[in-house]
């Protein structure tokens, strides 16, 4: 998109913009420039935020405000899950804690295509507030101990993010429940393999979830379902109980079921499955006392948070980003709107045209943000701005210029913003102040679009479940690309030298090197897994757990943590050049062509080649232009096509200045894009190589043999 909207600029139409945009300016500078704190911004961007506490280039690296002790709790006192709950509801009783949207209808509508869309039509808001939330979950979890539930024994949640989620998960904090998280497009066998391995006798699911994905395992004796109806159950094995949320609550509330067992700090409070990229999936042991550091240091980058703030729930709570993000507002006592992907926004594909989508009702100020969703919007947009007029068009892109040009000076825009990017920004419903971004890195080019037109700061952060989802997250203000910012108050990161990569912390201009992460927020290891934690956690002469990332590294002299490559995705070609497929990747998915790719080499050849997945409207426009027609699938099959953006990617190689042995010599356009559905990348959109490869087996094969 940045070079599409640079390249549509004509520089005497910008040198106009600007001097138009100047006399406004002027007039209104003065009074502007004492209230807004420009100077003071661009001064806060380029201070130094963490520096190494020993001296040396390795670290460990510490933010400034931490240098003499890492952060482990919000409030004295207050060391275990069940006590924040119990802070938030005694200081804010009366305030919305969770809301949900009442279903008004749901219809099915007929696509042109043949395809049959479920729409629904949703209402506003209903809320729980703080103390009603407390209340419900202190007797859902009394219930479940009179199912028979004991302390310190595992109970499952298969679930999708909803009210019911957090409810539940807040009563097994109190009754020291351990909850296994599992996500739903883990896959049968993953979760199947999950249930056993944690032996849970009690599942909590929804009705949705039960009917289409669980695989009962065999130690299950009671399934609880978080929906009000059906309240019958025909096909469920014999022996099981199936009960009702609302049942299960109101057996709890009876006087006699109301004895709790409270949990240590040090108790395991998840027991959280990830996607490894590799295999079967493991069980991360996070305590309560883990979540508590990763949310203080989360909360510390979120500029003035407070009950004031309105979030928007709508990823997996199974995934650590999510439920972190949630715990942090629940412990400052904002409110917590739940959503989905499918009726985000107005446009989104549940929502019946003509009504409203959650972000346009809630009208959220935070907001999580997933690379998926952003390029979705992003496209939503790009799409609106093909279809402007020329006018409003070359409006917008000039605006855009405009505002990158301010935005790197530390200035900002306020009447771009409400002539031009007020309608993008309406899109999340005209009030996100922060974005917090995570899981798999944005792209240059995601980032830039959403500090301009959503006109709000987006925090990018690096964590992983291992470490509580903690680990850096980059000041709002600093609009540089690319990085993940300094580490946060609970965590500091050592750098240590990789040879066979060839990453050292004594490397210049900045130091590198596999990110090693340690702190309060590092969990107690993997579930059932003792060779794979001697692999990857140790204890230092401190008594401090660190986790070894296996991502390589570099710190800036400000103290700003940029990821440059991976470990695991080394291999050594035939000559013995060391190729980083990690590295390819990410610098050739900055080219516009390109939505997604994998990078592939065999041992025993002496090329790299690549698995694309081009970019819908990019790669349609270079067919016309290349005069190459017919379907999608035949425009990705076409060689002239495959050798055009070939050449084009080796141009953006080398101008990215990669080694001539690291740049793609062959390429595979693929035209089906891919999803956590296909099976070829995880849930958070990371590859999953060993099964790209089975998948393209055949390509490999006519690529490696001349063909």
């Amino acid at each position: 998109l940045d070079t599409q909207l640079k390249e549509d600029m004509n520089p005497l139409l910008l040198q106009v913009f600007r001097s138009v945009v100047w006399v406004y300016s002027v007039i209104t500078f003065l009074p502007w420039y004492f209230f807004s704190g420009a100077g003071t911004n661009l001064e806060r961007a380029r201070r130094i935020k963490a520096r190494s506490i020993s001296g040396h280039p390795a670290g460990p690296y510490r933010a400034i405000n931490s240098q003499e002790k890492l952060v482990a709790w919000l409030h004295p006192g207050v060391d275990s899950l069940d006590k924040v709950f119990e802070y938030a509801a005694r200081k804010f009783p009366e305030r919305d804690c969770l809301g949900t949207r009442q279903v008004l209808s749901e219809e099915d509508e007929l696509q042109p295509n043949g395809k049959v869309f479920k729409k629904v039509i949703l209402g506003n808001y209903n809320w729980l507030s703080y103390d009603e939330a407390y209340q419900t979950a202190k007797c859902f979890g009394s219930g479940l101990a009179a199912l028979g539930q004991k302390p310190r024994c595992n109970i499952a949640i298969f679930c999708e993010t909803r009210a019911e989620w957090i409810i539940a998960a807040q009563a097994c904090f109190m009754y020291n429940f351990p909850l296994v998280t599992l996500y739903s497009t883990l896959g049968p066998t993953a979760i199947a393999h999950g249930l056993n391995e944690t032996e849970v006798t009690h599942i909590i699911t929804s009705k949705d979830l039960l009917q289409s994905r669980l695989k009962v395992p065999a130690l299950l004796q009671y399934i609880i379902v978080v929906d009000r109806k059906p309240t019958t159950w025909p096909d469920i094995p014999r022996g099981i109980m199936v009960y009702n949320m609302d049942t299960v609550q109101d057996l709890g509330s009876k006087p006699e079921n109301s004895e709790s067992q409270l949990p240590m700090p040090s108790d395991i409070a998840v027991i959280m499955y990830t996607s490894g990229s590799t295999g079967i999936p493991k069980g991360v042991m996070i305590s309560h006392s883990n979540i508590i550091a990763g949310i203080t240091g989360m909360a510390e980058r979120i500029p003035n948070l407070d009950e004031t703030d309105t979030y928007i729930g709508y990823l997996p709570l199974a995934h650590v980003l999510e439920l972190s993000a949630e715990l942090v507002c629940i412990s400052h006592g904002c409110r917590i709107g739940y959503s989905s992907p499918q009726t985000l926004a107005d446009q989104s594909t549940k929502i019946k045209k003509g009504s409203k989508g959650d972000t346009s009702v809630l009208r959220p100020t935070l907001m999580a943000a997933v690379p998926e969703i952003m390029d979705r919007i992003y496209k939503n947009v790009m799409t609106k701005v093909e279809g402007m007029s020329s006018f409003q068009r070359t409006l917008f892109v000039l605006a855009y210029n405009y505002k990158m040009e301010q935005i790197s000076k530390g200035y900002s825009t306020p009447l771009c913003d409400s002539l031009v990017f007020k309608r993008v920004r309406a899109l999340l419903g005209g009030n996100t102040r922060v974005l917090l971004s995570g899981g798999a890195p944005l792209s240059a080019a995601t980032q830039r679009f959403m500090n301009i037109c959503l006109c709000c700061p987006v925090g990018q952060g690096y964590g992983l479940t291992e470490t509580c989802g903690a680990g850096t997250i980059s000041e709002v203000w600093d609009y540089s690309t690319g990085r993940v910012g300094a580490p946060l108050v609970c965590s500091e990161i050592t750098l240590k030298d990789w040879e066979e990569g060839g990453y050292y912390s004594t490397d210049k201009p900045n130091p590198r090197g596999e990110i090693l992460l340690g702190g309060p927020n590092v969990t107690m290891g993997y579930y059932k897994n003792e060779s794979k934690n001697r692999e990857d956690f140790f204890v230092d002469e401190n008594g401090q757990r660190w986790f070894c990332t296996g991502d390589i590294g570099e710190f800036h002299p400000d103290g700003c943590l940029k990821i440059i490559d991976r470990k695991k995705d080394l291999v050594k070609l035939q000559a013995g050049e060391y190729v980083s497929l990690g590295k390819v990747e990410a610098v050739l998915k900055n080219c516009a062509l390109i939505d997604n790719i994998c990078a592939y080499a065999n041992s025993d050849q002496s090329y790299v080649i690549s698995f694309v997945v081009p970019n819908h409207k990019q790669l349609t426009v270079l067919a016309e232009q290349m005069h190459v027609r017919g379907t999608w699938e035949e425009i990705c099959n076409s060689t002239e096509m495959e050798k055009e953006v070939l050449r084009i990617i080796t141009e953006a190689a080398i101008s990215a200045k990669l080694e001539r042995f690291e740049i793609p010599k062959k390429i595979r356009l693929s035209a089906e894009p891919w999803t956590p559905e296909t099976g070829l990348v995880t849930d958070a959109f990371k590859l999953k190589r060993k099964e790209l490869k089975s998948h393209y087996q055949e390509d490999i094969e006519r690529m490696y043999g001349g063909k």
